[in-house]
């Protein structure tokens, strides 16, 4: 039903806007931070309650208003992907992929060695990120287009704002409206990654396929404009077994798995919430698609059975049974940054000094204040009777006057300093790149989360007794770190690190992340009908051919094909606005929506 109070994208009806211009550019000016309040005019039903705390992290309260039982995994039926070639997907054309990333060093970091991997395959790997980035990518053989954005601001926005929905501090000093400037910038940085040539070699390039991190945003858009595959990795698939990363389940009197299942719906309303206006501008305005509302945007990704691989270990997160075929697990990615790598004789001096110290950083996290973290390192170390490697990253960390049991290191490849016993235990922020060549290397891990799903790795950690529980930065103190610390370097800690890495090394995450992602194109049709190891360009309407570049001009010139005939070839199809036709297949808004508004029908969710 249609709200004309609110706008198009909070809407639960899909009627477009008859005109997509009418309403001015709102640029940052509107920011509906109201509860979350689902409560149908039926005695039964779900009534949800979102809170935003000040620091911006969100806590639910789930009430259903009459008991249901609880979502079993086995009640997702597989997903059948179109084109897929099950038997043959080892037979791929050579291919332009994108991949775009939105995020710090630690989340470029992953992608670059599969694209390494890919690019052997004999593929073009475009690396779609931040401009500071550049050299990083350029000089492990990979091209680069700058999707504009600032990392260091998003970082220090995202510490601020842990949750999915911004403090009150963010929302009266104008943050808001450079993060959302940012955004427009970046999603229009993303499409043009798809089709432009390279800025400095002029060298053309259009996309076959897009590889992206969720926080990119305009992944699934511009591979519905173009009509080309998507491969999503990282962040969270809907599940009964665990709740959304990012979201506090205060109260539920719903089972367990059904709680855990609707609270990704609420994330992607939430976040929808924040950012639908700025992707319905893109959409009708850059790609000349039509606009999704509530229902259909919130969670496209899930509603459209996007393919997702997970490049993280099993050994930490076993695949849930509610993830089917097209969602994998395959291990985590790793780059060799350490091939050639000497240490600067004061880090090999301090190495050699005595018992391996612990590692201390938080990478591209931007510390509040830099002084006073410094000060409970260097104390709680102190206490814990441990030396320490303290790295400054972006948070500046350092800067006091440093004791001997503390060093302060620059740039060092992680995969190199946590090798070979040079240190006894790694304490960082939880970034997904940190986590993973810590627990390879079989390193007890401490977490301490700043924002997104970086709690949900210190848990995962903490779990496998892998590490003590996650401390959240604003409750870091000197007697909890302390005590973190003893229990990283102690025997069982240990030991659960070591069966860890035992696990991580068999995995072989990149070769099996390219088999995934070969696995999920729908090869059948991409490739060219008269020379299969091209990939198809054009379709022939007339032939009801898929042609190759080079097998449309071959047929152009023997004059067997007209040029005009000829229509691009659209690999993929993306019925985004097509709202679910059962809630069973529809996904997490389907159910989510099946149970605030029609429980007539629920009874073939369970």
């Amino acid at each position: 039903m249609s709200d004309p109070a609110k706008p198009f994208h909070m809407q639960e009806s899909e009627m477009p806007p008859h005109d997509s211009g009418s309403k001015p550019d709102a640029d940052g000016q509107y920011m509906d931070l109201g509860s979350i309040q689902t409560d149908p005019k039926i005695s039964s039903g779900l009534h949800s309650k979102v809170r935003v705390e000040p620091d911006g992290r969100i806590v639910v309260s789930l009430d259903l208003q009459r008991q249901l039982p609880d979502l079993s995994p086995d009640r997702v039926p597989e997903v059948q992907e179109f084109g897929v070639d099950k038997v043959k997907w080892r037979e791929y054309p050579s291919i332009n992929i994108v991949i775009m990333i939105v995020g710090s060093r630690g989340d470029v970091q992953p992608y670059m060695a599969l694209g390494k991997r890919l690019l052997q395959d004999g593929h073009r790997i475009r690396i779609a990120s931040h401009e500071t980035f550049r050299s990083f990518v350029t000089d492990a053989g990979l091209e680069f287009f700058d999707i504009g954005g600032n990392p260091q601001e998003l970082m220090s926005y995202m510490v601020k704002n842990p949750g999915l929905v911004p403090g009150i501090e963010s929302l009266t000093n104008g943050d808001i409206q450079r993060k959302r400037k940012m955004l427009s910038t970046m999603m229009e940085g993303c499409w043009k990654s798809c089709h432009s040539p390279d800025p400095h070699s002029g060298r053309p390039f259009v996309a076959d396929a897009i590889i992206s991190n969720p926080p990119a945003f305009a992944h699934i858009h511009c591979a519905e404009a173009m009509g080309i595959p998507l491969l999503l990795s990282f962040s969270e698939s809907p599940t009964t077994q665990f709740p959304h990363p990012l979201v506090n389940i205060q109260q539920s009197n719903a089972q367990g798995g059904l709680t855990n299942y609707l609270s990704y719906a609420l994330a992607d309303i939430l976040t929808w919430q924040g950012i639908g206006d700025i992707v319905n501008k893109f959409r009708r305005r850059t790609l000349g698609l039509e606009a999704l509302s509530l229902s259909s945007g919130a969670s496209v990704l899930d509603h459209v059975k996007v393919p997702w691989t997970y490049c993280m270990s099993s050994g930490l997160v076993p695949k849930p049974k509610d993830w089917k075929s097209h969602i994998d697990i395959v291990g985590f990615y790793f780059l060799d940054l350490a091939i050639d790598y000497t240490p600067p004789d004061d880090l090999a001096t301090f190495l050699a000094a005595g018992e391996p110290p612990v590692y201390i950083g938080f990478g591209s996290v931007v510390v509040d204040d830099p002084t006073a973290m410094t000060t409970t390192i260097i104390e709680a170390t102190r206490q814990a009777g441990v030396r320490a490697l303290v790295s400054a990253g972006w948070g500046g960390l350092g800067g006091l006057t440093i004791p001997p049991h503390i060093f302060i290191l620059g740039n060092i490849p992680h995969d190199w300093l946590f090798s070979d016993g040079r240190v006894s235990a790694v304490i960082h922020h939880g970034g997904a790149g940190t986590t993973a060549i810590g627990l390879a290397k079989g390193l007890p891990t401490v977490v301490v989360p700043f924002f997104g799903d970086q709690a949900f790795w210190g848990e995962m950690i903490h779990k496998a007794g892998a590490g003590p529980k996650p401390i959240p930065h604003k409750k870091l103190e000197i007697d909890n770190l302390r005590d973190a610390i003893r229990v990283a370097v102690g025997p069982e800690a240990k030991e659960a690190a070591k069966e860890l890495a035992r696990v991580i090394q068999k995995e072989d995450g990149v070769n099996r992340g390219a088999e995934s992602f070969y696995r999920h194109l729908p090869l059948k049709n991409m490739r060219c009908d008269l020379d299969p190891s091209r990939v198809a360009i054009w379709w022939s309407t007339e032939h009801c051919l898929k042609l190759s570049a080079f097998a449309a001009q071959t047929l152009i010139n023997a004059r067997l094909l007209e040029l005009n005939s000829l229509d691009l070839h659209r690999a993929k199809e993306y019925e985004t606005y097509k709202p679910p036709s059962d809630p069973v297949t529809g996904g997490v808004s389907a159910i989510f929506w099946t149970v605030t508004h029609y429980y007539q029908g629920i009874a073939e969710l369970f």
